[in-house]
């Protein structure tokens, strides 16, 4: 049994990253093709494992953040269309046009810094997030006119991004669309070939006038909620489980503790499991006394502060529970949905937040 198990494992499942993405690609109108997001490590689930098992499941784009996510996904052996979402430096620049990906500009002094390089570019109107893009459409008029003007350069296509769809029943959304709208259909007057995208997952779930002809879907390719309640409601199967192992099993007598800080102090006789896994793994130490591991198909509370190495958990007083037992934190029904609520944060920093330290295991159906 020790063999089987590791400190701090996270195991994906890459069959669930496919039916996920066969899901969402069934659900797009009008012809929409789905793009999976595998930026920042496939949202700490392996960016390359998890293009390639998208692209399986019918993703026919991948998109990420970075100049050098899009050559990693190169380097692995992964080929078709790749977006790279991101702003970009000079030798940024030329990182993605090696990794032939498409590049997003929003303003005509990038576009003269991409000039004479073979790339495809994507203009970013900025509808209401606030962050990347312009908001003048004029300013994205001309910048589609000074793409059309560079040596080597395409227009590949017109982007926007959404603040406010994962939260259902706004209007902002909505908002956000009739501001895109009547520029993507101008570029694609012109650029009959240029792709229009603007949902994320929660649009994509939310509302098929977001479709046009690309949706870019992140979180839910993983099997996470954009909602951030149940995945089982959007019929989404999570990929990922967090998994160690009970290390040591004693028994604490009222008053004595376990961790730093004294954080947890015994009322009575109980029993303790140490878990080797923490902070450094991504066990957020807000958790503290502020979660459940599943050990032998029960829950168990994580009694005591979460340290970097080491979580303790009360297995009460009496109890089966032995040293190499297998310790679930995510998984077995414990959601990255609940810790998040618990922590006050989204689903997306809940498996972003798992550190290099955790070791990522692939399989298909069954651990």
């Amino acid at each position: 049994m020790a063999a089987e198990l590791g400190r701090a494992i996270a195991h994906v499942n890459l069959a669930a990253v496919e039916r996920n993405c066969t899901r969402l690609a069934r659900a797009l109108s009008g012809g929409a093709e789905l793009c999976a997001v595998v930026k920042a490590d496939g949202y700490g689930h392996g960016a390359a494992p998890c293009a390639a098992a998208a692209r399986q499941g019918g993703a026919t784009w991948l998109a990420v953040a970075t100049a050098g996510e899009a050559a990693a996904l190169r380097a692995a052996g992964i080929d078709g269309r790749v977006l790279v979402m991101g702003a970009l430096t000079g030798p940024e620049i030329d990182v993605a046009a090696e990794a032939e990906a498409d590049v997003v500009t929003w303003s005509e002094r990038f576009v003269a810094a991409l000039a004479g390089r073979p790339l495809r570019v994507h203009v970013k109107l900025d509808s209401g997030m606030g962050r990347l893009g312009t908001r003048d459409v004029d300013v994205a008029r001309r910048v589609v006119a000074a793409i059309d003007a560079a040596p080597g350069l395409t227009v590949a296509g017109a982007m926007t991004h959404f603040a406010t769809a994962d939260e259902v029943g706004d209007a902002f959304l909505g908002e956000q669309l009739a501001t895109f709208a009547p520029f993507a259909a101008e570029v694609k007057q012109t650029h009959p070939d240029a792709v229009i995208h603007a949902a994320n997952s929660a649009a994509t779930l939310r509302d098929p006038a977001t479709h046009f002809d690309l949706v870019r879907c992140g979180v839910a390719i993983y099997g996470l909620d954009p909602f951030q309640r149940d995945p089982a409601e959007q019929d989404l199967e999570p990929a990922l489980d967090l998994r160690s192992y009970v290390a040591a099993v004693k028994p604490i007598a009222p008053g004595q503790s376990a961790g730093y800080g004294r954080r947890f102090v015994a009322d009575h006789l109980t029993t303790l499991a140490t878990i080797p896994i923490g902070y450094g793994d991504g066990v957020r130490r807000a958790l503290t006394n502020n979660a459940d591991v599943v050990v032998r198909g029960r829950r168990h509370p994580l009694v005591g502060t979460v340290s970097m190495d080491n979580i303790t958990v009360d297995l009460g007083l009496e109890t089966d529970v032995r040293c190499y037992d297998e310790a679930v934190l995510l998984g077995d029904g414990v959601l990255a949905e609940e810790w998040a609520r618990r922590l006050d944060t989204i689903n997306y920093e809940i498996t972003c937040a798992l550190t290099p330290r955790v070791e990522r295991r692939y399989h298909r159906d069954g651990v």
